[in-house]
Order: structure tokens, then sequence, then C-alpha cells
């Protein structure tokens, strides 16, 4: 069982940077992928980009690529989700969430509660 907590939520303006971080406990994120979705009012929830814990490149939406960056920080079993060149529309709720790196991309099994993220214009 694994327990995500997101942290690093806010408000900020358009242009600026919010880093979002996401930590495990219970187990370590070893052998899972870790991803971020986000959800707006009215929208969907959509994939914003993913990292399989023990290596590899990471993945992400085309409307926040070059913009947002994930990076992993092995000592405290934590993800992150560097927000830069924030935009309006970038306004949403963000979650992580972890899967089994060897399962389905698309089914993630545990999720954390989820960071409020409001950019103004």
């Amino acid at each position: 069982q694994v327990q995500l907590v997101e942290s690093g939520g806010g408000l900020v303006q358009a242009g600026g940077s919010l880093r979002l971080s996401c930590a495990a406990s219970g187990r370590t994120f070893s052998t899972y992928a870790v991803g971020w979705f986000r959800q707006a009012p009215g929208k969907e929830r959509e994939f914003v980009g993913g990292v399989i814990w023990s290596g590899g490149s990471s993945n992400y939406a085309d409307s926040v690529k070059g913009r947002f960056t994930i990076s992993r920080e092995y000592a405290k079993n934590t993800v992150h989700l560097q927000m830069n060149s924030l935009k309006v529309e970038d306004t949403a709720v963000y979650t992580c969430a972890a899967r089994d790196a060897g399962g389905r991309p698309d089914i993630y099994t545990y999720w954390g509660q989820g960071t409020q993220v409001t950019v103004s214009s």
C-alpha cells in the first residue's frame, strides 16, 4: 500500500512558477511509475506527465511540454513537478498517482488527495 501526499499548490500570476511535490509513504516508489494529473472545473481529468521511479526519461502532455519538468528526489521518496511559464489555463487541481511500472500505463492504483493550482492573469 502506498499513500501519496501532494504539496506546493497555491496562487501565482501568469508567467510565474510553482513546484509541486508528491511524497510517498507506506512503501517506496521503487517499482512504480508516478504520474501527475490535473482537473479543471467542468473538464475531464487529464494526464500531465509521468516518470518511472527507477530510471528513464519523463513524458509530458503536449500542453505542458517545455514548461513542466518532473524530477525524482530519491532520498525523500518524492517526485516533484516543476511548473514554469504558467498560464491561466493551467489552473486546476493537480493530483499525483502511482502505478506498477510493469503494468498497464493507463491504470494507476494509488492516488493523492490533490492540490489546487490557480494562475491569475
